[in-house]
């Protein structure tokens, strides 16, 4: 990552967010492991950090609200300088049929999945364009390329989130700035885990690699993104999702 070495990640505390704390830390970075309400499991992620011999601070902020995220991000620079590595990973879902969606499902998922991804990335856009260097990775969905019944909110968000990172990339593409996403698929997580078996099963048929996706499949993908290796890539979208999202 050679002089990336601040790393912010959102909802770093379990999941995919957890792998990606632990690989930029893998790779050199220092962690700040933001958490929403989840302060156990973000303190969990930072020991295991620390315990691999690298340094990780928690940090709490709902990242819907900008004011929260003004805070995060202040306390991050205080304590591990200017963020240079900032992954949009926090997320949530309020499933429901369009019909029996209430409005209240639908703006709090885009509250949190797309506006906190756009809160983020503006505050960490101003140090990033000043040093000319920086890499952004937004955890978008395959749900944001093809849609999925029962998540038009989530799907929505997502798409979102996609368009998001192609206008940044153009913005601060000249500034050093790289700035893509990551879609992925089925991947086992606590969002994942309550889906019965038939849905699973029915989910597997449509993936060529049959099998489901682990966070650190996502992981290794974000790293990469955030490594000198991919300085000439911006602007794009990565789906890890075993083949399931192919072009025809």
């Amino acid at each position: 990552m050679s002089e990336l070495k601040t790393a912010l990640v959102t909802g770093g505390g379990r999941g995919i967010g957890r792998a990606v704390c632990l690989a930029l830390a893998r790779g050199g970075a220092s962690v700040a492991v933001n958490y929403a309400s989840g302060e156990a499991r973000a303190a969990e992620t930072a020991a295991m950090i620390d315990a691999a011999g690298g340094h990780a601070v928690i940090v709490r902020a709902d990242v819907s609200v900008f004011s929260e995220c003004e805070e995060m991000f202040a306390r991050v620079r205080a304590e591990l300088g200017e963020v240079d590595i900032l992954v949009n990973n926090a997320g949530i879902t309020r499933d429901n049929l369009l019909p029996r969606m209430t409005p209240e499902e639908f703006a709090s998922v885009l509250g949190v999945n797309l506006s906190g991804a756009f809160h983020c990335l503006k505050l960490a856009s101003r140090g990033m364009i000043k040093n000319r260097r920086g890499r952004i990775v937004n955890i978008a969905s395959v749900a944001g390329l093809v849609g999925n019944a029962g998540q038009t909110n989530y799907a929505a968000s997502k798409a979102g989130v996609i368009a998001l990172t192609k206008s940044a990339a153009r913005e601060m593409a000249k500034r050093g700035v790289t700035v893509n996403a990551v879609a992925p698929g089925f991947i086992e997580t606590d969002m994942t885990s309550p889906l019965g078996e038939d849905i699973r099963a029915e989910m597997l048929k449509n993936i060529p690699e049959g099998r489901f996706g682990a966070p650190e499949d996502v992981a290794a993908a974000v790293a990469f993104l955030c490594s000198d290796a991919a300085a000439y890539i911006t602007g794009q979208v990565l789906a890890v999702d075993g083949g399931m999202t192919m072009g025809g």
